[in-house]
C-alpha cells in the first residue's frame, strides 16, 4: 500500500516546513488519484486552514507545483489542477515513446545492485496493489517504477519531462481502471504486471536495445486500454418494427 495521506490534526504540531511538505505530498497525491478533478479551483485559503499554514508557503508551493505541471496558474485566476483534454492525450501519446524509451534505455546504461535491488521493491508493491484490487496504490506504484527508472537515468534535462509525462500517466491510469476488475482488465494488468519484470531484468542486464523495446510495447499495453474505454464496442439492441 502506498504510504498514507498524513491526517490534517497532526500537523499544527509540527514545524511549518514540515507542514508545507505535508501540503505538497497530499496535493500531488490529491491530483493524482482524481480527488482533485482536472480544472478544478484550487482553495488556497481551505489549504492554508487544513494544514495550518499562512498563505505565502501555500502561494510557494503552487508556484512549485505548476512549474512540475501539477497546477495551471494565470495572471488574475485563481489555480486550477492542470487541465486534461483531447489534446493533452494526444501531446502523451506523442511524447511518451520518446520519453519513456530514453530514460529507460538510460537506466540500462547507468543501474547499479542497488538500483535494481530498489525496483524490485517497488514492483512488489505494484504487484500488491493488483492482487488487493487498489486502484489507487497500483496507479501510483505504477507511477513510482517509471519515476524510479529515470532516476536512475540520471539525467537532469529528461527527468521534468518524465515528471511532467507521468501526473498524466497516474491520472489516465485512474480514470480507465475500475473496481471491481473485469477479467479483460484482469489479463491487461498481468500483462503489466509481467512487463515490469521483464523491464527490471533488462536493465539488470544492461540490456538497453532490449529495455527499450519493453517500455514501448509496455506503453502500447496503455494505449489499447484506453483506446478500448474511449471508443467502447457498441450495444447489441434488437430491431424492433
Amino acid at each position: 500500500m502506498p504510504p498514507k495521506r498524513p491526517s490534517p490534526a497532526s500537523l499544527p504540531t509540527e514545524e511549518p516546513t514540515d507542514r508545507k511538505a505535508a501540503l505538497g505530498e497530499a496535493l500531488r497525491r490529491r491530483i493524482l488519484n482524481l480527488e482533485m478533478a482536472p480544472g478544478s479551483v484550487v482553495d488556497e485559503v481551505e489549504l492554508s486552514e487544513e494544514f495550518g499554514l499562512s498563505r505565502p508557503p501555500v502561494r510557494e508551493l503552487l508556484r512549485q507545483m505548476a512549474a512540475e505541471g501539477y497546477i495551471d496558474l494565470e495572471a488574475n485566476r485563481a489555480a486550477r489542477v492542470s487541465a486534461m483534454s483531447f489534446h493533452t492525450l494526444r501531446g502523451f501519446f506523442l511524447a511518451a515513446p520518446l520519453i519513456y524509451v530514453a530514460t529507460t534505455q538510460l537506466a540500462a546504461h547507468n543501474a547499479t545492485r542497488a538500483d535494481i535491488d530498489n525496483l524490485k521493491v517497488i514492483q512488489q508493491n505494484f504487484r500488491t496493489a493488483i492482487e488487493t484490487e487498489n486502484v489507487e496504490g497500483r496507479v501510483l506504484w505504477n507511477d513510482e517504477f517509471h519515476l524510479e527508472i529515470g532516476r536512475i537515468a540520471r539525467n537532469p534535462y529528461l527527468m521534468p519531462s518524465l515528471r511532467r509525462l507521468l501526473i498524466d500517466h497516474a491520472r489516465l491510469g485512474k480514470t480507465f481502471y475500475r473496481t471491481p476488475t473485469t477479467p479483460d482488465q484482469a489479463a491487461n494488468l498481468a500483462a503489466a504486471e509481467r512487463q515490469h519484470d521483464q523491464i527490471i531484468d533488462a536493465i539488470a542486464r544492461h540490456d538497453a536495445e532490449a529495455a527499450g523495446a519493453l517500455v514501448r510495447e509496455h506503453l502500447d499495453l496503455s494505449r489499447h486500454r484506453m483506446a478500448e474505454y474511449a471508443a467502447p464496442e457498441g450495444l447489441d439492441v434488437p430491431l424492433v418494427f
